[in-house]
Order: C-alpha cells, then sequence, then structure tokens
C-alpha cells in the first residue's frame, strides 16, 4: 500500500476493509449529529414553552381555563400531562354511580379515586419522558461501539503492516508505515465519532433528570389542586 499525501490521498491508499469500515463509521457520525441537533432544537423549544405554560397557570384557579392555556403550550411537557389528567377524569370510577349518566353534558368529577389517579399521573409523566428520550439510544450506542469499530480497523492496519513487512523482507519505514498510518486512521474516525455522541448523551441524561424533577413536582402539585377541589375519595375502601 502506497501512502499518498493529504486526507484524501490518505484515504484512497486504504484497502478495501477500511475503506467500508471509515464509510460506517462516517454515517454514525452523521446520523449522530443531526440527532444531537435536533434534540437539542427539542430541548429549547420544551424547555421555553414549559417556563411560559407554567407561570401562565401559576395563578389560575379555574380548571377549564387551565385547559386552553394547556391546549396553547403545544410542545410543553407539563401541559401535555396536564391535559392527559384531565382527559382522564371522566373515566375515574364515581361512588353511587353518575346520576347524569343520561345526560352527555360536562362529566361529573366531585369524587374521584385518588390511587387510581396516582397511577396515571405516573403512567402519563413517564410517558413524557419516554418520548424526550427518543433517539438517545442510538448516541448511547454510537458512543459504545464505534472505538471497537475502529479498533477493528487499528487491527486490520497492523495487520497489513506485518504483511508488508513479510513482502518487502524488511522492517523499513517504507514497509510498516502505510499499515500504521491506516490503523490510526481508523482509529481516529472511531474516536471522531464516539465522543460527540457520549457527551451529548450525557448532556441530554442531565436535561432529561431535571426534566422529570420539574414534571414530578407539577404532577404533585396538579393532583394536590385537582383533589382538593374534586372532594377526591381514596381506594383504601
Amino acid at each position: 500500500m502506497n501512502l499518498q499525501a493529504g486526507p484524501l490521498g490518505l484515504v484512497s491508499s486504504l484497502g478495501l476493509v477500511s475503506k467500508i469500515i471509515l464509510l460506517f463509521l462516517f454515517g454514525f457520525s452523521v446520523l449522530s449529529w443531526a440527532i444531537i441537533l435536533y434534540k437539542l432544537r427539542v430541548y429549547r423549544r420544551s424547555d421555553a414553552e414549559d417556563q411560559r405554560f407554567l407561570s401562565s397557570v401559576a395563578k389560575l384557579n379555574d380548571v377549564e381555563e387551565m385547559r386552553r392555556q394547556a391546549r396553547r403550550a403545544g410542545d410543553s411537557p407539563s401541559a401535555a400531562v396536564l391535559l392527559n389528567v384531565l382527559d382522564r377524569l371522566p373515566e375515574l370510577p364515581e361512588a353511587g354511580g353518575n346520576p347524569h349518566k343520561d345526560n352527555p353534558g360536562p362529566p361529573d368529577i366531585n369524587q374521584v379515586d385518588r390511587h387510581y389517579l396516582e397511577r396515571s399521573m405516573a403512567y402519563i409523566v413517564q410517558g413524557q419522558l419516554a418520548k424526550m428520550e427518543s433517539y438517545l439510544p442510538f448516541l448511547a450506542t454510537t458512543g459504545n461501539i464505534t472505538p471497537f469499530i475502529g479498533l477493528l480497523g487499528t487491527v486490520l492496519g497492523i495487520i497489513d503492516s506485518f504483511r508488508e513487512i513479510g513482502q518487502q523482507g524488511t522492517a523499513s519505514i517504507g514497509a510498516v508505515a502505510p499499515g500504521v498510518a491506516e490503523a490510526l486512521v481508523a482509529t481516529a474516525m472511531g474516536l471522531f465519532t464516539a465522543i460527540p455522541a457520549v457527551v451529548a448523551y450525557n448532556y441530554f441524561l442531565s436535561r432529561i433528570r431535571r426534566m422529570a424533577f420539574r414534571l414530578e413536582t407539577f404532577s404533585v402539585e396538579v393532583l394536590n389542586s385537582l383533589l382538593q377541589r374534586t372532594g377526591a375519595r381514596g381506594a383504601a375502601s
């Protein structure tokens, strides 16, 4: 293998297997950066929308007005939690039956099963967190496997170096350098792909933890507010 100057020359001088490995790593890198930029935009928009929504409903006492505010905040996880909880209220069991079952008017939520509502709230919060975690497993996978793929290219480059040494019968720089360069290119590409993915994955996890704390706090406040308004009953009986 003849070593050529410049990045393009170096890549063109690599073997077929090494080129396939580099192409594979390049694909992982492109997808990782696309996910990183997309998730940055999503988290920035969600945080901004969440702050606006929480500020708008902080002093509201009317449930229907809270519902309207939540519908306006389409990108807010807290708004989605509130909407899902309010949409589930008509399905909650009521003690003594519903005296207005023949009347399709607004749902009667004067008596609410507290434990059912708590379980529903936890399920809704987990659903929002799972939505925010979408595509993150790909970043974790990229950070875990691409260094090993680069290591595979390194091993193949070293093997090529020894083959050149055996063919030429000498351990000169001219025989060793091309294979070593091939190995270093694969290693560098693997690290170039893995490092941003790992950094972004850990950063996004920290943002999701903060979001989880905010959603859990908000869900507790919403739960207490709804129970105070509706005179909730416990399911212990």
